[in-house]
């Protein structure tokens, strides 16, 4: 049996520590959401709750406001994220080939955007020119592809064995079936890797509803999350007067507590299924030749 010498000992426990640190006010926040107002009141809430209640999620659900946030919410990440790996992976696979005329010209262009914009004012311009005020595309068009995610997806399908294309070529596959059927398929990494990069995007959207979405039944569950926190009392889509009202039967930090742990719930049950190919993904399409 291996023996833990002392330098090893003191990492692990420099590395335990940081994950305690990380974890500890994801676990804070849960305990306060399952904490009632008589255990705050009474100062009961320390490492463990004294008792479990339910009652700030029961209230949530309660609302239509944030039930409908939710949904908007999921629609936008499935929908948009399905709507990125589209988009990114066809202009990847395009932009891999170095024989594609105009592929430097295209190239430059894509790597300005990483270090320059157009600025709010003309980008405002553009969405009222596109008419996506007030409509639930606002979301995921103008965020169809990340330069950056487009960039390390190049460089992955650039990997891929020239000998698979040009043996379907010869049974005369065009590109987009080689894509599909076989460059897709062996790029499995890079494609999960892309899919929790979007999909967290996505479901964190809250810039661009707040600029352009004024109906309050469009609002995505993240924008609901920045109104209740920020003033419960005075929020602006009628959330904190409901929970002002309520602050004698729910325990306002409560609500705030579940809100946070209901937004982040499901984009943490992504990483489980992807993070066998999370590695590679990043590793593979990182390492540019």
């Amino acid at each position: 049996m291996k023996r833990l010498s002392v330098s090893n000992a003191l990492i692990t426990l420099f590395l335990g520590l940081c994950a305690i640190a990380a974890v500890f006010p994801f676990y804070q926040t849960l305990v306060q959401s399952l904490s009632s107002i008589a255990d705050r009141n009474a100062g009961r809430v320390m490492l463990f709750p004294s008792s479990i209640d339910f009652s700030s999620y029961q209230y949530i659900f309660s609302q239509g406001k944030v039930v409908d946030g939710l949904l908007v919410s999921v629609f936008v990440t499935v929908f948009g994220t399905l709507v990125n790996l589209v988009m990114t992976s066809t202009g990847a696979y395009a932009l891999s080939k170095k024989s594609m005329p105009g592929r430097n010209l295209i190239m430059t262009c894509i790597i300005f955007t990483l270090f320059f914009s157009g600025g709010l004012i003309p980008f405002y311009l553009t969405i009222q020119n596109l008419h996506l005020q007030n409509n639930i595309l606002v979301m995921i068009l103008p965020a169809a592809v990340n330069a950056f995610n487009l960039i390390l997806m190049i460089n992955f399908f650039g990997k891929v064995n020239p000998a698979l294309e040009e043996s379907a070529k010869i049974d005369g596959a065009n590109d987009l079936s080689i894509l599909i059927r076989i460059v897709i398929p062996v790029s499995l990494p890079i494609m999960a890797t892309m899919s929790l990069f979007y999909a967290v995007e996505r479901w964190n959207e809250w810039w661009l509803p707040y600029l352009f979405i004024n109906d309050i039944n469009l609002h995505p569950l993240q924008l609901v999350l920045r109104d209740a926190i920020t003033d419960l009392s005075q929020s602006l889509n009628g959330l904190g007067s409901q929970y002002a009202s309520a602050a004698q039967t729910v325990y306002v930090d409560s609500v705030k507590s579940a809100l946070i742990i209901i937004s982040a719930i499901p984009i943490l049950m992504m990483y489980p299924f992807v993070q066998k190919h999370f590695n590679a993904g990043i590793t593979l399409g990182s390492v540019k030749e």
